[in-house]
């Protein structure tokens, strides 16, 4: 029994690449909507079983057209919800560049943001969400948008990477990246694809 998850990064909103929109509700920008609706037409031939969403609104607004053109209902689940970056939530990465901590945590995932989530407790609701949607659908194929961190924390997990290494990942907005999983392992079938 396999499940398939296409792990979606969401579209591309206003402050993406300038700055950390951690869990606030900001919208999609003109493009990440167009993103959205091409990842809609990319699964519109898949079988796929659940739409599963971050309940971050990009996230959301992501999610929602590929839904609807399966004719699924969209499920959330704070699972794979992003990353709480504590203080640096909605600090340009101009005003993080000589944060001292932030330099530490950009190289050393495997420390804190201060005071934030840790990666490692990141990737372990993340891995454990996984479980829990390949228990529900032990056969079939399952969307989940969430964000880059939370994307390359998986995959770090599934590669048996240290997460110290996972910038060596690139996960664009609107990429998806897809694993499969089974009772005993599992395995990265793509990375990084743009529909």
């Amino acid at each position: 029994m396999m499940t398939t998850f296409h792990l979606v990064r969401h579209g591309t909103y206003p402050l993406v690449d300038r700055a950390l929109g951690g869990r606030a509700d900001h919208t999609l920008s003109p493009a990440g909507q167009h993103q959205a609706e091409r990842l809609a037409e990319g699964f519109a031939a898949a079988r796929i079983a659940a739409v599963v969403t971050s309940p971050v609104r990009r996230a959301v607004d992501t999610a929602a057209p590929i839904a609807a053109r399966l004719r699924l209902d969209l499920q959330r689940d704070a699972a794979f919800t992003e990353i709480a970056f504590g203080a640096w939530e909605g600090r340009s990465f101009t005003e993080l560049h000589d944060d001292a901590a932030w330099q530490a945590w950009n190289q050393f995932r495997s420390t804190a943001p201060s005071p934030g989530e840790p990666m490692l407790a990141v990737q372990a609701r993340a891995v454990a969400g996984l479980w829990d949607w390949h228990v529900r659908h032990p056969e079939g194929a399952v969307v989940i948008v969430s964000h880059a961190d939370i994307i390359k924390a998986v995959l770090c997990h599934v590669l048996g990477s240290p997460l110290d290494l996972m910038q060596r990942l690139e996960i664009g907005a609107g990429s998806v990246s897809e694993i499969v999983l089974n009772d005993r392992d599992a395995r990265v079938r793509a990375v990084n694809r743009q529909p």
